[in-house]
């Protein structure tokens, strides 16, 4: 009997949640339907009162059409559109000012994810402000796994943070947190200054790790020598602007 309880309990709190979830895509027209079908899953079992935002950041396949076909069919999904291809900071920013529900999460289109791994996240960020998961297994090349390490380590001297794995797309927030900060970074420092403005306003974050597997369509743009130099430029000028704030 006490079991039964306890999960009628869980239950009914799991249909108070109230969360965004969204997808910065670009070119993803090979998985975005499996990925949307999949979060429609998961979020009609923890909750009550969600969305799920797709952010076609000027994509050239046919995931503008495929995105607007499931929002024609699914009450739950909208569609945010940018005419050309922004970067991946400028789809982030677009997700989290589209986001109307009280937690916000994002993953990539791409499915290197899991999104049944977002459920426990929703108990975790019940403390804190903000989860921020790391890739247990990371499902990429020896050199982009040496690039990520030594960019975390620099990232974590610079703004005196603590984080595992910054760049992870897989985060829940509070989303009143992007009611007070500030998003300038387009590419791929975005992350960085999210974490960075948050935490030096106090906002609270825990880790915990997920699963990361192998990209099967697409093409990722995160290893490109031109985003690494942006990232790097950005830098230096994000670390002088949060400290003059």
């Amino acid at each position: 009997m006490p079991d039964n309880i306890n999960t009628s309990e869980e239950s009914s709190e799991a249909t108070k949640v109230s969360i965004s979830v969204f997808f910065p895509c670009f070119n993803e027209a090979e998985s975005i339907a499996s990925l949307v079908e999949k979060t429609l899953g998961v979020l009609n079992e923890v909750s009550e009162d969600f969305e799920i935002i797709i952010v076609n950041d000027g994509s050239t396949d046919e995931t503008a059409y495929i995105a607007d076909s499931l929002a024609e069919k699914i009450e739950q999904v909208k569609v945010v559109h940018h005419e050309i291809n922004s970067g991946y900071g400028s789809a982030l920013q677009t997700g989290f000012r589209s986001a109307t529900k009280e937690l916000v999460f994002y993953t990539d289109g791409d499915e290197q994810f899991d999104i049944s791994e977002l459920p426990p996240l929703l108990k975790q960020i019940d403390g804190y402000d903000i989860v921020s998961c790391y890739r247990i297994n990371r499902n990429e090349g020896a050199v982009r796994k040496l690039n990520a390490w030594c960019w975390g380590r620099l990232v974590n001297f610079v703004f005196g943070m603590h984080l595992r794995d910054i760049d992870c797309a897989f985060k829940l927030y509070k989303r009143k947190i992007f009611d007070n900060i500030e998003m300038r970074s387009t590419g791929a420092l975005i992350d960085t200054e999210i974490l960075a403005r948050a935490t030096k306003k106090g906002y609270t974050v825990t880790q915990t790790g997920v699963k990361h597997y192998p990209r099967i369509a697409g093409t990722s743009t995160g290893a490109k020598l031109s985003v690494i130099l942006r990232a790097f430029k950005e830098l230096f000028k994000l670390r002088r602007d949060i400290a003059a704030s």
